[in-house]
């Protein structure tokens, strides 16, 4: 936390303890202090469970801290997550337009989804620092442990290692030529991507895109094409025991052969039929990739796409019904199961998530763009409404910097009854926790309850009821005394019958 949101927050503090004659229905030490002023202010504390939580206009202005966690929000501007115990902390700027996160062996600045980027990791005991910085595609400089340094100035010139799935790049002048090195096989790009030579160990292969084409590995792989992507020819799995030769002229016909592996297709996508004997699978395509049919060892394939479909293999499961309007996916394996079903995509959707081994669970249903429903690991379950974005962007940064401003009704609870309403961002609220009891309509009624003692007011406080063991009070005008009765008279009982009038 940095030290002017420090200081903010004490000052709004105190000025809210001097004004506040509310705590907690038992001992405020203990049981904590409401101070609601809506919609300006809201202040909750629980110091038992290191809680507290100042709010300003709603959900616009936001300070929590939670035992190790802090959190700072000015929605949907910024939003700030520290965390001493894990030594991170994690900043959105008007997400997810600009974002920074540091932890014990990184700190990385982003904006707009990793398309800007600058990464500093830190060499742990060794000491020292390596960086890395990117704006896709144009710039990315970084350091590589076997390569050393390289930078990219797109499409100028460049050099890149151990980066998107390549070893090297090298340019200059895009797309006048490049060069790219993966696994020992070097390919040069002249004009990219019309003109290339390949070349490796006991590897070549040119072409002149689209028209021709050729490369081969003695012993490993044999391609070649014509007006691509027509004609091709290729052999492939040389240095195995089940080689693949592969003919096609496009639409007219596509074949495959080899020990493992049948397949012929006419007239593209229309008709085709493939016998893989390694994974022992029979698959028949009436139009590729719809209407398929498919049989083999623990697995069947019926798709009649926009109309049904049903696809079936070990741990796995999917079905649609007049596509796209319905479809339920499964996994299940001996430590994960997962069961989903979505209406439209993300009209509606609804994720059952299991770890038998743990005996844990949680559940996600999100309606668009009525509710969202979560229930989490530890039994705890929440409902918000409206969510006119989450079904579509289910983030985390959706979650705290934007969500809160557009939720007019939140709840939530567990298991053992404890639960938490707000609506229109505390206008109205209600609390149970245990045997405690809390609720407020701003600013006509407030109560707070407990086993000892009880709390109602009227119009903030105009007109106040209290009783605890020392008896019940009655007050008016916010004065701090009224007429008082009743005493303590068994252990069991709460001092609220009998009379007595000062």
């Amino acid at each position: 936390m940095n030290i002017g949101a420090g200081l903010i927050f004490r000052v709004l503090l105190a000025l809210l303890m001097l004004v506040s004659p509310v705590a907690g229905a038992d001992d405020p030490s203990d049981e904590g202090t409401i101070f609601t002023l809506w919609p300006l202010v809201d202040y909750r504390s629980s110091p038992k469970e290191g809680f507290s939580n100042l709010s300003i206009l709603g959900p616009l202005f936001k300070y929590e801290q939670n035992r190790d966690e802090t959190l700072l929000a000015v929605r949907p501007l910024f939003f700030r997550d520290d965390n001493v115990a894990l030594r991170t902390a994690k900043t959105d700027y008007l997400y997810p337009v600009f974002s920074s996160e540091s932890g014990e062996d990184v700190e990385r600045v982003q904006a707009l989804r990793g398309l800007f980027q600058v990464n500093t990791y830190r060499k742990g005991e060794t000491g020292g620092e390596d960086e890395s910085s990117m704006f896709f595609p144009f710039y990315v400089k970084g350091n590589s442990a076997k390569y050393g340094p390289y930078l990219w100035v797109f499409p100028f010139y460049g050099d890149a290692y151990e980066r998107f799935l390549k070893d090297e790049y090298h340019f200059v002048m895009f797309p006048l030529y490049g060069r790219t090195v993966n696994k020992g096989t070097t390919t040069r790009n002249y004009l990219y991507p019309f003109f290339s030579i390949l070349e490796g160990e006991q590897e070549s292969g040119f072409q002149v895109w689209p028209l021709y084409g050729q490369s081969r590995k003695e012993g490993v792989y044999q391609k070649r094409f014509l007006v691509w992507p027509i004609f091709f020819y290729e052999k492939t799995d040389l240095n195995t025991d089940h080689p693949v030769t592969r003919i096609s002229a496009l639409p007219l016909f596509s074949v495959a052969d080899g020990p493992q592996i049948t397949s012929r297709r006419f007239l593209w996508p229309f008709f085709g039929f493939t016998d893989n004997r390694q994974t022992r699978v029979t698959e028949i395509d009436w139009f590729w990739p719809f209407w398929v049919t498919g049989r083999g060892e623990g697995m069947e394939v019926d798709r009649f796409l926009p109309f049904y479909a049903d696809e079936r293999s070990p741990g796995k499961s999917k079905q649609w019904f007049l596509w796209p309007f319905y479809r339920h996916d499964r996994i299940e394996t001996e430590s994960f199961e997962q069961d989903r079903r979505r209406i439209v995509y993300f009209l509606f959707s609804d994720v059952q998530e299991r770890w038998p081994k743990a005996d844990k669970s949680r559940r996600k249903t999100m309606f668009w763009p009525l509710f969202v429903f979560r229930r989490d690991e530890r039994g705890v379950s929440s409902l918000s409404f409206p969510a006119p974005v989450e079904p579509m962007l289910d983030q985390e940064g959706i979650e705290k910097s934007w969500a809160p401003l557009w939720r007019l009704y939140q709840q939530r609870w567990n298991d053992t009854g404890d639960s938490a309403v707000s609506l229109l961002w505390n206008l109205y609220w209600h609390e149970v926790r245990g045997n405690d009891l809390a609720y407020e309509l701003f600013p006509l009624v407030s109560y707070r309850g407990g086993t000892k003692a009880s709390d109602l007011k009227l119009l903030k406080g105009l007109i106040r009821y209290r009783c605890g063991a020392e008896g019940a009070t009655l007050s008016f005008f916010w004065l701090p005394f009224g007429f008082s009765w009743g005493g303590v008279t068994t252990e069991q009982g709460d001092g609220c019958s009998g009379e007595r009038i000062h």
